[in-house]
């Protein structure tokens, strides 16, 4: 994986990504890098837009929906929270139970 952020660096800071910068990068950031994957990556990389590769891998960001108007509303959405926060804590519990059971 740090391979391949190195290649996103590298192209976001204007950089050639090829294997001597992609090494450089590791090296710094104190990785050993391997000659073959780096190689591997350029070779992988070459003719990718990655730019497009990006903006078709991003996921979009969910809309949040419109809030109820009134006070009814607000005191639901505590109430649904503190219900949530309560079955988390309890799934938690029991899930520590099963550790020591």
């Amino acid at each position: 994986m740090e391979y391949i952020y190195s290649a996103m660096l590298l192209h976001k800071a204007g950089k050639e990504v090829n294997e001597a910068n992609v090494k450089k990068v590791l090296e710094a950031a104190g990785v050993k890098a391997d000659d073959a994957r780096a190689k591997a990556l350029v070779a992988a990389l070459d003719g990718v837009n990655i730019d497009e590769a990006i903006e078709k891998a991003a996921v979009p960001v969910a809309v949040a929906a419109p809030a109820a108007s009134g006070g009814e509303a607000k005191h639901d959405d505590k109430k649904k929270a503190a219900e949530d926060e309560k079955k988390n804590e309890e799934q938690a519990a029991a899930g520590l139970g099963a550790l020591f059971g």
